[in-house]
C-alpha cells in the first residue's frame, strides 16, 4: 500500500498504527491529520484520532490523482465481511451544522453516507472514507463552499449542506402576418415548473445524489394578448378564427394555429377556342364492327367545306377578387383573350373561325396565339414519272398511281399513295400512307419533328457542358489569382479559350454540329429560337470575336438552351405516322407512329419511328427502332442474318417469334439471341440488363 488512513486514541498513537502498516519509517512519509481526537463529556460524543500517511515517492508521483482512482481505491478497500442491510437507524441532527453521531449506532454505519430527509450524513473508519458523485440538478456545499467535483471524499469533519435546483419557464407566444396579409399565425409553447427532490439514500460506502422530478406544465398566454395583438396587425374582426385561439389558449404542447385568414383571389380564365370540328387523325388502321381491321382504310384525313364554321372564340372568363385579413382587395390575375392569326382559307366573323376555302383544316397554338388555317389538297390520278415531274405541294398530296425511280413528293401535309413507291422519295410534315409497297426508297413523315428531335438532343448535350462551364468560371473567379484580372472590361474570351482547350475537348464538335444542321434546315425550322442560339454559340465558342463576353450574358444563354430543350422534347406535329403494308431495302423515319401492316414486313430495311412501332410481318435483317416500344411478329432467319430491335431504356420489345441472329437493343444494353425463341417480352433490370418477362 502506497497510502494508509490509521485511526487511534490520539494522534500518535494513530501515526505509529500507520507506519507499522506500510512498513515504513516516519521520515518517509507526509502525514495528514484528518481529524483530532475528543474526549467528550463522561465517553459520551468521543472522538478518535485519525491520520492519512502516504509514502514520499508515492506522494510525489499523485500530486494530482484521477477522481477514478481514487473512487476505485475506496472500492478495493471494502471488506465484504463488515458489508450488512440495514434498517431505519439513522440518528437525528442535535445541534445546527454539525452532524452528531449516536454512539448507540450499530458499527455498520462506519466508512459509509447516507441522506435523511434531505441532509448528508457520514461516518468515516480508518481504513475508509465514504465517497459521493453529485448528479445533475444538485449542488453540494462543503463548509459553505461550492463542491466542483463529480465524485468527492465526505468527512465527518466538514459541514455538508445540500441544495436541489428548481426549474420554471415561462410561456413564450408570437403572432405574425404572411407576406400576402391572407393568414396570421399564433404559436405558443407553454410554460413548466419542474420542482426536485432529493429522496432518502442508504447507507454505502458511495452513494450517488439523484434527485426526483415533478414537472407542472401551465399555459399563461390570454385572450386579451392575442387579440390586442391583432389589433396591432389591423386584423379586421371579421376573419378572426375563435376557435383556433380557443385551442392555443388551451394547448399544453407547442403548437402553430391560423388564427385568421382572408379570402383569396380567383383568377380568371383565358379566352380560348372551341373546335366545331374533328381535327383528329387516326393514327392508323381501325378495326369494323365484326373486329376486323381493314388496312385499306388506313386514315379518313378531316376536311371542311367553303363557309363551314371551323371553331368558337370564346372571350376570357374575369377571376373574383379576394381580400387580406386586413380587409384590403386582393385583384385577380388577368385573363387575356387569345390573339387569333388566320391563315390560307380562314375568316373570323362574329367570334366564328369560317373557312373561305374548302380543304383540310390546321389549328396550332402556341400559349395564347391560335394559328388556323386550310390545307389545300393536290390530286394526282396517275403516276408520278418524269411526264409529272416531281410534287412539291403545299397541302395534301394525294396519287392514285406509282411513285416512280428517282421521283420526289414533298407535302406540307399528307401524303397518300395508292400504289408501289419504287426507289423514290416522299417526304411529309404530316402523315405517310402507302398501300403499295415501299422498295429501295426513302420515306419521311414529321420532317419538322426529326429535324427538331436531333437538335434538341444536341442542344441538351451542349447545355449541360455550357452549365458546367459556367460553374468553373465561377469558381475560378473567386480565386486571389483571377480576382486580379478586369474580366468585366476585356471579357471572359481568354478564360473560354483555355478552358475549351484543357477541359472541354469535346465540346466544340457538338456545337459545329448543331450549328451546320440548323443552316441546312433553317427552312423546315419556324422560328422557335434555334437560329438565334446557332449564331451565339458560333460568336462564343466557333469565331475569334472581339466582342465582350460576360458570365451574365453565358448564363442567359444557357437559360434558352434550357427550355427551348424542353420544348423540342414533345413533337411539335404528334399527327404524323407512317403506315405502309411491307418496305424492302428501304430508309424510313417518322415523328411520330409507325406501322407496318402487310405479311410480307420489312427485309434489310432501316426504321426509326419516334412513337411506337408495329409491324405484322418479319423483320429480317436491318435494324429498327421504336421510340415507344417495339411490338413484333416474327425477326430474325434461319441462316442466322443479324436483325437489330431497339428501343429506349424505359420501353419494351415485345416479339411472337425470335430466330437466332436477332439482336435486342434497350438503352445501351445488348442482348444477342442464339437460338429461337417465342413470345419475347424483354426489357432492363434495377442494373441496366436485359431480362425476360
Amino acid at each position: 500500500m502506497q497510502s494508509i488512513v490509521a485511526k487511534g486514541k490520539d494522534i500518535n498513537e494513530a501515526i505509529e498504527l500507520g507506519l507499522k502498516l506500510l512498513g515504513t519509517e516516519k521520515e518517509k512519509v507526509s502525514i495528514e491529520i484528518i481529524q483530532t481526537e475528543t474526549k467528550g463529556f463522561l465517553g459520551i460524543g468521543a472522538k478518535p484520532a485519525i491520520v492519512k500517511l502516504t509514502k514520499l515517492e508515492a506522494a510525489e508521483a499523485q500530486q494530482a490523482p484521477d477522481k477514478n482512482d481514487v473512487i476505485e481505491q475506496a472500492v478495493s478497500e471494502i471488506n465484504m465481511e463488515e458489508v450488512a442491510v440495514l434498517s431505519d437507524f439513522l440518528p437525528e441532527r442535535e445541534h445546527e451544522g454539525e452532524h452528531q453521531i449516536d454512539t448507540k449506532e450499530p458499527d455498520a454505519l462506519v466508512g459509509k453516507a447516507w441522506v435523511k430527509n434531505g441532509a448528508l450524513f457520514c461516518k468515516t473508519s480508518p481504513t475508509h472514507f465514504p465517497t459521493v458523485t453529485i448528479g445533475e440538478g444538485v449542488k453540494l456545499y462543503r463548509n459553505h463552499e461550492l463542491v466542483k467535483e463529480k465524485t468527492t471524499i465526505v468527512t465527518e469533519n466538514d459541514v455538508y449542506e445540500i441544495k436541489v435546483e428548481n426549474e420554471k419557464k415561462d410561456t413564450k407566444w408570437k403572432v405574425w402576418m404572411d407576406e400576402k396579409k391572407l393568414k396570421v399565425f399564433l404559436y405558443v409553447e407553454p410554460g413548466y415548473k419542474i420542482t426536485r427532490k432529493l429522496p432518502d439514500i442508504e447507507p454505502s460506502q458511495h452513494i450517488e445524489l439523484v434527485v426526483e422530478e415533478y414537472k407542472e406544465v401551465y399555459n399563461t398566454l390570454s385572450y386579451a394578448d392575442v387579440m390586442q395583438k391583432l389589433e396591432s396587425l389591423q386584423v379586421a374582426h371579421q376573419f378572426i378564427r375563435q376557435e383556433q385561439i380557443v385551442k392555443a389558449l388551451e394547448a399544453k404542447e407547442p403548437g402553430t394555429y391560423e388564427i385568421a385568414a382572408g379570402i383569396s383571389a380567383k383568377d380568371g380564365k383565358n379566352g380560348w377556342i372551341e373546335l366545331n370540328v374533328d381535327l383528329q387523325s387516326h393514327n392508323g388502321p381501325i378495326a369494323n364492327e365484326d373486329g376486323k381491321v381493314d388496312y385499306r382504310e388506313i386514315r379518313t384525313i378531316p376536311s371542311v367545306d367553303r363557309g363551314q364554321v371551323i371553331a368558337t372564340i370564346h372571350p376570357p372568363v374575369p377571376g373574383q377578387p379576394g381580400v387580406t385579413v386586413t380587409n384590403e382587395p386582393i385583384p385577380p390575375e388577368q385573363a387575356y383573350p387569345v390573339v387569333l392569326q388566320a391563315g390560307r382559307g380562314i375568316m373570323e366573323v362574329d367570334g366564328k373561325i369560317v373557312a373561305t376555302e374548302s380543304g383540310r383544316p390546321q389549328v396550332k397554338q402556341k400559349g395564347r396565339l391560335v394559328k388556323v388555317s386550310v390545307m389545300p389538297k393536290l390530286t394526282h390520278p396517275g403516276n408520278v414519272d418524269l411526264s409529272s415531274g416531281n410534287i412539291r405541294f403545299t397541302g395534301d398530296v394525294e396519287i392514285f398511281g406509282e411513285v416512280e425511280k428517282n421521283m420526289v413528293v414533298e407535302a406540307k401535309g399528307d401524303i397518300i399513295v395508292h400504289q408501289t413507291v419504287n426507289m423514290a422519295s416522299l417526304i411529309a410534315s404530316g402523315a405517310i400512307v402507302s398501300y403499295g409497297n415501299i422498295i429501295s426508297s426513302e420515306i419521311s413523315a414529321g420532317k419538322h419533328n426529326m429535324l427538331v428531335a436531333e437538335l434538341g438532343n444536341l442542344l441538351g448535350i451542349i447545355q449541360q457542358n455550357m452549365e458546367k462551364m459556367i460553374g468553373v468560371i465561377r469558381q475560378l473567379l473567386q480565386s486571389p489569382a483571377f480576382k486580379s484580372n478586369d474580366f468585366s472590361r476585356g471579357g471572359l474570351q481568354p478564360l473560354i479559350r483555355i478552358l475549351l482547350e484543357k477541359k472541354f475537348q469535346s465540346f466544340p464538335p457538338f456545337v459545329k454540329k448543331y450549328v451546320e444542321m440548323v443552316r441546312n434546315g433553317e427552312s423546315d425550322l419556324e422560328d422557335d429560337g434555334w437560329k438565334e442560339i446557332a449564331d451565339s454559340l458560333t460568336k462564343l465558342f466557333l469565331s475569334l470575336t472581339n466582342e465582350v463576353i460576360s458570365l451574365e450574358w453565358m448564363i442567359q444563354l444557357s437559360q434558352k438552351m434550357k427550355e427551348l430543350h424542353k420544348a423540342s422534347v414533345s413533337p411539335s406535329e404528334p399527327d404524323s405516322y407512317i403506315s405502309i403494308p411491307s418496305a424492302l431495302n428501304s430508309r424510313i423515319y417518322c415523328g411520330g407512329d409507325v406501322f407496318v401492316t402487310g405479311k410480307g414486313g420489312c427485309i434489310n430495311t432501316k426504321i426509326h419511328a419516334g412513337g411506337a412501332l408495329k409491324i405484322n410481318g418479319v423483320v429480317r435483317g436491318g435494324e429498327v427502332y421504336g421510340g415507344l416500344g417495339a411490338e413484333i411478329n416474327e425477326t430474325g432467319s434461319e441462316r442466322g442474318i443479324s436483325t437489330v430491335i431497339a428501343v429506349p431504356r424505359d420501353q419494351k420489345i415485345r416479339i411472337n417469334k425470335a430466330m437466332e441472329g436477332t439482336v435486342l437493343k434497350i438503352g445501351n444494353a445488348k442482348y444477342t439471341l442464339k437460338e429461337t425463341r417465342h413470345y419475347v417480352s424483354a426489357r432492363l433490370d434495377q442494373d441496366d440488363r436485359i431480362v425476360f418477362e
